[in-house]
């Protein structure tokens, strides 16, 4: 038996969902509310200590981070295999699942919050706020989200984001010219696609993803041939609420021209 601890909303519930979803496997799902700070309930940190989304439970085994989820359940069930079974593709797809737990998750994160929960968080009490930041529970994240709150797109976090976005794509197009495509590997679909995926979903959803795909034809090829695959619709878009894909199309939308900016900003900069 299944369980699965989520946030439909969570990029990193994303890439688990479409997992399961490739390989047709029945879970029982367990939503935590993230903003309600569920995540933080005593119960659930004996589950998963860091109060983060997802987790997987399996018979008596738990299994957090979603990278990790998702090389599990391809180990487990093998059909529908997502993750190759050469050693240097393998260390190929690792190398993305590194580059996103690593760099473009925080760059997600701090681009979402600046755009659209910051704007949720304005309407809350200071009291409510402070609360808020009281409970992430890591001095670093809370120095971030703290800086973006007051600053938006004039913190220095930003630029990093945008900046790991560009080096990411910048991958992202020579790694697809030199395996042929259509997929980050080849020709096959893998765990590098799934990583991946819902991250460039979330810049799409902001109204944001054509910033950096303008002029980068494999890229915006692949990601049209993603969203041909069911699972990218029933783990992203279809479990969303439409007011939360209003929200995030509208705030977004807002930070356009400033998120165009840096990125202008930071090409201008590199040593050619």
């Amino acid at each position: 038996m299944l369980k699965l601890y989520l946030s439909p909303n969570s990029i990193c519930t994303q890439k688990v969902l479409i997992t399961l979803d490739e390989k047709s496997l029945d879970y029982e799902p367990m939503v935590i509310n993230l903003f309600t700070n569920e995540q933080y309930d005593p119960q659930y940190l004996k589950l998963n200590p860091k109060g983060v989304v997802p987790t997987l439970v399996h018979d008596d085994h738990v299994v957090p981070e979603s990278s990790l989820i998702c090389e599990y359940l391809d180990e487990v069930f093998p059909e529908v295999p997502l993750v190759p079974a050469d050693a240097f593709q393998k260390t190929r797809m690792r190398m993305w699942s590194k580059l996103i737990d690593e760099q473009i998750f925080e760059a997600t994160r701090e681009i979402s919050f600046s755009a659209h929960f910051r704007t949720r968080m304005r309407g809350m009490s200071e009291e409510q706020r402070q609360t808020r930041f009281n409970n992430v529970g890591d001095p670093e994240r809370t120095a971030r989200y703290t800086e973006i709150y007051e600053m938006g797109t004039d913190s220095h976090y930003m630029l990093e984001s945008v900046a790991d976005y560009e080096k990411a794509f910048k991958k992202m197009e020579a790694d697809l010219s030199d395996s042929g495509g259509p997929w980050l590997l080849g020709t096959d679909y893998s765990l590098a696609d799934i990583n991946m995926i819902p991250y460039v979903g979330r810049l799409e959803f902001l109204n944001l993803l054509d910033i950096w795909l303008a002029d980068r034809p494999l890229s915006c090829a692949w990601w049209a041939l993603a969203l041909e695959r069911p699972s990218t619709n029933a783990a992203i878009r279809a479990p969303m609420a439409d007011k939360d894909w209003e929200d995030m199309q509208k705030y977004g939308g807002e930070l356009r021209a400033a998120i165009s900016a840096i990125r202008d900003g930071y090409l201008a900069g590199l040593v050619h």
